[in-house]
Formats: C-alpha cells, structure tokens, sequence
C-alpha cells in the first residue's frame, strides 16, 4: 500500500513538473502565489528526469523595470491578482474587526500582501519612468562637437589634454562634459526622480533664472461709447529668483577598466552618478531649505519656513482630524481644494508606507479608492488621479505632512544648469582613478496655487 501512493504520488509530481517544463505556469499563480512550491517541482523534476530541459517558469517570481513588453502586461496583471488577494484578505480582516477579534495570522497575510502590491506596481512604475525617459530623449543622438566629444573621451581614459579640450576648461578645474554626456547623465535621472517625472524643467546656462508673477492690481471698469476713459491703476510684478546649487559624486575606475575599448564611458559614468544624484535630488525637491540646494515644495505649505516667500502666497493646507489616520472624505477635501482648471493634470505624491495606509481606505459604496495599473504607461490611481511614490515625503505622523496633490509641472520648477564638471585625479587614490563630477541643479515652487497639501494634526 504504502509502495501505491509513493508511486502515485511520483507519477503526480511528474504530471505537475511536466506541465512547468513544457506548458509553464499560464495564470502565473504557482510561481507567483507558491513560490516554495514551484521551486520544489522544479528540483523534483531535475532530480527525478536529468535529461529533461532546463525548466523555466512562467510567472511573476519577480519583476524587472527593464523587461519587453509581454514582461510589463505580465506585470500588470500580477499587480491586479496580488490586489484582488489583498481586497479578500482585508474584508476578513474588517469582518474580524467587527466581531471584536483580531487574528494576528490574518494581520500578518495582510501586510505582506499590501506590501507585495506595492513592490509589483513599484516595478511598473519603474517601467513607466524608463518609457517617459525614452520619450524625452527621443531624436537626441546627434553629438554637436565630434572634436571636443572625442579629445574628451581621450582625456576621461588616459589623462591626455589636447588643444581642442581647451574650449571646455572650466575655472574651477576639470572639463565640461559634453552635451551627449550631460544628456545622459539626465537622462538616466528621469528614470529614477519622481519629481522630474512630473515637474517642469528649465535648462538654464547662467547663474540662475528669475521668474516675474502677475500680482494683478490693473484697473477696469464699464464706459459708455464716448465716456470719458479714466487712467487706471498698473499691475504689479513679484520677482522670484531660482539659484541652482552644486551637486556632486567621486565614481572611481581602475586604469584597466578605462582602457578597455568596450566600456561606454559616458554611459558608466551616468550609472555611477545617477544613484547619488537621485537620492540628493529627491529629497532636496521635497523638503530642502535652499542652501546649496533645492526648495523643496513642503517648504511653502502655510506655517513652513518658505511660507512668505512666494509672491502668490503658500501652498494651502488640509488638516486631518487625527495625527495617526487618514480618512477619505480628508482625501476628497483636498482634491476639492484644488481649482478645477488645474485638476486635468492633477495627482498624489506620497511614500509608500503613507500610500500602504491609503490602500485600505474605501468610499461611501464600499469600493476601494486606489486602483493599480491597468496598462503599460498608466500609473496607479487614487480617487480616479495617477499616483506618484515620493520616498522623501514624510511618513504619517502628527504634524506631519505625508501627502500633498496638485498639479506639480504647473506647480514646481527644477532647475537644470547646462555643462557636467568632470575632474580627473590619477593621484589621491592610487591604483584608483577619480572623478570628481559637479552639476548645478536648483529648484523651488513656481505656482503654490497649483498644489494643496494633507498636514496630519498635532496630537
């Protein structure tokens, strides 16, 4: 007997292994629901048949930003699985709740599934950012000055210093990049800055750039045909000057992989400083103070330290009636806070524990307020708007402000100041060879009407 169900089951796992091998896994639920599982068919199946083919899974073990476009609609409907899973699971939980029990089981089950639900829709949005990235530097190929692109290229791997290079000398030391180089380099930074997904960017080549604000003011009135028209009174203009502050990282390479003809410089170079630059960017864009750095746009909410410093006053604040919780109709309120005419091109930026929070809410008809993706190129939802994860924004907490909504390429301008500074230095790190890389970036709130802002309460 016991020689029938271990034969039984051999022959069973083979079935299962079989179809893994041959068929895949079509509703990806083995691979993505059983990981454990699909991993121990596997290995039965190489134990049990060598001379069978490697076997590959179909289904959503992980997701990669970089895949085709069969990976991203795999993606998405993993995204929408994961979050049917995660609806059933937080019904149980509301059900629990209500009867005065709480399973820790079940609170456990709920936060990985939330937690999963947000790791798949980060993948898409990844993949999302890499699409807009390639949008925009679309047609931009093209390398304005082969000469100086070259005796750069020459001097990046052996220290050379030719006569054309000179054009490029910078006061401070070092050589300007060239364009392409600098093209890269943002480029790459789109891909991974949220704000640059979604803000406007000025390319400037001066020491900052000053924008004028209509304060209104002019005089109007009725006339009649021949009535005598009166002077009226003049507009006035409030300036506000934008000051890029200097960003920088020390990628180092050894000789050996410089002189290696294969490797794509400029392309290495972006890949080193893009992470660095990234991660100041975000959280300069958000809450810097405008030291050598960024305004971030939390600095003009009512209250904060830029509140006064924007001709058209600060960015409006929502309280919420608790310093730990959110609610919907909050949520609402602030959508309603915005003017209509800049609604078209509204969203959310919020990080992701706030947005794991935000997940659970539901309106008055009981249905869910955040939706994932659907397909390639749309962002998750909240209350029908795109949803951008901000992982500078602060966590919920009293007085914090986790969420803010608005209409951010109207309302926030970052600031890009042409030319990479490049510093080559053999010396301070032998075998090493260091490059010092510089890039002004500044930033600051160009219209804080066209945001509003969640603030939780202080206590």
């Amino acid at each position: 007997m016991k020689k029938t169900y271990a034969l039984a089951g051999l022959v069973a796992l083979l079935i299962v292994g079989a179809c893994v091998v041959f068929g895949g896994v079509s509703d990806a639920h083995l691979a993505l629901i059983h990981p454990p599982v699909a991993a121990d068919v596997v290995m039965a199946m190489t134990m049990v048949l060598p001379g069978l083919p490697q076997p590959k899974l179909r289904g959503i073990l992980s997701v990669r930003a970089e895949g085709a476009p069969g990976d991203v609609k795999a993606a998405i409907e993993a995204v929408n699985k994961a979050f049917e899973t995660f609806k059933s699971t937080h019904a149980e939980k509301e059900k629990e709740i209500s009867k005065r029990f709480d399973d820790v089981v079940t609170t456990d089950k709920l936060e990985r599934v939330n937690s999963s639900v947000g790791d798949l829709q980060k993948a898409i949005d990844d993949i999302n950012a890499k699409i807009v990235a390639a949008q925009l530097g679309a047609g931009s190929e093209e390398v304005k000055d082969r000469e100086y692109t070259d005796a750069f290229r020459a001097h990046f791997r052996k220290g050379e210093v030719q006569a054309s290079l000179n054009k490029g000398a910078d006061d401070e030391g070092g050589y300007l990049a060239p364009v392409e180089w600098d093209r890269t380099i943002v480029d790459k930074l789109v891909e991974i800055s949220p704000m640059r997904q979604i803000a406007q960017v000025q390319t400037i080549s001066g020491a900052g750039f000053k924008k004028l604000f209509n304060l209104r003011g002019t005089g109007s009135g009725w006339v009649g045909e021949t009535a005598a028209r009166p002077e009226t009174a003049t507009p006035e203009f409030g300036p506000l000057t934008f000051t890029p502050g200097e960003l920088y990282a020390n990628p180092a390479a050894t000789q050996q992989m410089l002189d290696d003809a294969e490797i794509n410089l400029e392309q290495w170079l972006a890949s080193e400083v893009e992470t660095e630059f990234a991660y100041q960017e975000g959280v300069a864009f958000v809450s810097g103070n405008g030291t050598n750095k960024p305004n971030g746009f939390l600095t003009y909410v009512t209250g904060a330290a830029n509140a006064a410093a924007h001709p058209l006053g600060a960015i409006a604040l929502k309280t919420a009636a608790s310093a730990t919780a959110i609610v919907t109709d909050e949520l609402i309120d602030l959508v309603y806070m915005l003017p209509q005419v800049m609604q078209q091109n509204a969203r959310f930026a919020t990080n992701r524990n706030a947005l794991g929070t935000v997940r659970k809410l539901k309106d008055g008809d009981g249905n869910y307020i955040w939706q994932p993706s659907f397909q390639i190129g749309q962002p998750s939802q909240l209350l029908g708007y795109p949803v951008t994860e901000m992982a500078a924004m602060p966590n919920i907490a009293a007085s914090a402000v986790p969420i803010a909504f608005g209409d951010f390429r109207r309302g926030y301008l970052v600031i890009d100041r042409t030319g990479v500074r490049v510093l080559r230095d053999p010396y301070s790190n032998k075998p090493y060879v260091m490059f010092y890389t510089t890039k002004r970036v500044g930033g600051g709130v160009q219209d804080p009407q066209a945001i509003k802002a969640l603030k939780m309460a202080a206590t």
